[in-house]
């Protein structure tokens, strides 16, 4: 098969593999702190969670993200990536270690969350950075192809390193501390990873030397010029394609809400039977974007990206009320396997798009601009699911609403494509 052919290519550059390593390594760790906060925030139980306290802990975790991301552009846009996935994990590792100190101090949970909080901030850095030097170590031609690898990887092994805090919380031992030192020593693994590579590999070209209250300062200027650079006529599609993206985060933070308070209360009444549902339904949905990374490149390059990212859209569109209006498990799993599928299909398109349209000295802007839309879509999805959810998680005019949204982003995305 062509692909096959194409990722062993890929496979065979020294510098690619190298920057896969430390994605692997650190979107691996990433799940499994991801998971450790939601056994601790959701799944302990002595908590009495409600969709509404869900999403405070979303928005806890995520706008910040919006706040970091645009600095987070300015920065990679002066600072050696490499530099900052090296110092990044390391600062992640000492983090993730104060996280579990603190839940086995039994603190208040103020506190618990600021250090959640130093974690995802950084993790901005090192996301953005990743997507910002991807085109730095393959070319232009096979940059489809690493787009369905590198980040489809990375969330592979995000949903891996859920999958083993699951084991590690479930069968090993039952203590989130635990799972949080086992995320430190993946963060620390992704730093080590780094010093393979040489700090100018990864650029940008222009290093501009600053001081850092010079280079906040100037911000905002350096964001405008992004954003115009974004819209000028030749990137209106790229324009276009984060704009669907955003919307489509959107119907899928809202659904993984409704996921979380059925696995919590509905689908189980033990919590630990909840959380292992929870896991399954992330591990599908982690085959899901497997499946992607197989039919993106073909699709894309059949259909376009443009026209990818629409049939993703009305796919999604189709299949959701089927499988989420029955409200029990087994039609949950297979939803999650298809908004997985099409979530990630979208994604890698989108991410082509955008890569193939703005200059490499623009880059950490516009994928910040990117990070900036997917957080908050997917806090906003949270708050207007706290809204709509009983208690339960049964709620039929969500997944109705979602269904629509989805539609109406294949029909406005069919009006600039041509068949």
């Amino acid at each position: 098969m062509a692909v096959v052919r194409d990722l062993r290519v890929l496979l065979r550059l020294r510098d690619f593999r190298r920057l896969l390593a430390v994605r692997l390594l650190s979107q691996g760790a990433d799940g499994v702190y991801q998971v450790g906060l939601a056994a601790y925030v959701v799944f302990s139980p002595e908590k009495q969670t409600s969709a509404t306290a869900i999403a405070s802990a979303m928005a806890i975790l995520l706008l910040p993200y919006s706040l970091v991301g645009p600095f987070a552009g300015v920065l990679l846009d002066r600072w050696r990536r490499r530099q900052v996935f090296l110092y990044g994990n390391l600062l992640r590792a000492l983090m993730a270690s104060v996280t579990a100190v603190l839940i086995v101090s039994q603190v208040p949970d103020w506190l618990f969350y600021v250090s959640a909080l130093c974690v995802t901030a950084v993790n901005r850095f090192v996301l953005s950075g990743l997507s910002a030097a991807l085109p730095r170590v393959v070319d232009a031609e096979r940059l489809v192809i690493a787009n369905s690898l590198s980040p489809t990887a990375g969330t592979l092994a995000a949903t891996a390193g859920g999958g083993l805090a699951f084991v590690v919380r479930l069968v090993i031992a039952d203590s989130d501390a635990a799972v949080m030192l086992l995320g430190a020593a993946l963060y620390l693994c992704g730093a080590l990873a780094s010093l393979r590579m040489a700090p100018e590999l990864l650029g940008p070209d222009r290093v501009v030397p600053h001081r850092l209250a010079t280079a906040l300062a100037g911000t905002a200027r350096d964001l405008r010029a992004g954003v115009r650079h974004l819209a000028a006529p030749s990137r209106r599609e790229a324009a276009r394609a984060l704009g669907a993206m955003a919307l489509m985060r959107f119907c899928y933070g809202a659904l993984l809400v409704m996921l979380l308070m059925l696995c919590r209360y509905e689908f189980s009444s033990d919590t630990d039977d909840g959380l292992a549902l929870l896991g399954l339904a992330l591990g599908i949905s982690g085959a899901g974007f497997f499946a992607a990374a197989v039919v993106t490149p073909w699709a894309a390059g059949r259909l376009g990206p443009g026209k990818w990212i629409l049939v993703c859209a009305a796919a999604a569109a189709a299949l959701e009320p089927s499988l989420g209006l029955p409200f029990a498990a087994a039609p949950m799993l297979t939803a999650a396997f298809v908004l997985g599928l099409t979530t990630q299909g979208a994604k890698i398109a989108t991410d082509t798009i955008v890569q193939s349209s703005v200059e490499d000295g623009f880059r950490g802007r516009v994928f910040s601009v990117y990070d900036v839309l997917f957080n908050v879509a997917f806090v906003s999805a949270a708050a207007v699911a706290a809204l709509m959810l009983p208690p339960d998680g049964r709620s039929v005019p969500l997944v109705l609403t979602m269904a629509v949204i989805y539609g109406a982003v294949a029909v406005a995305l069919a009006r600039f494509e041509r068949w």
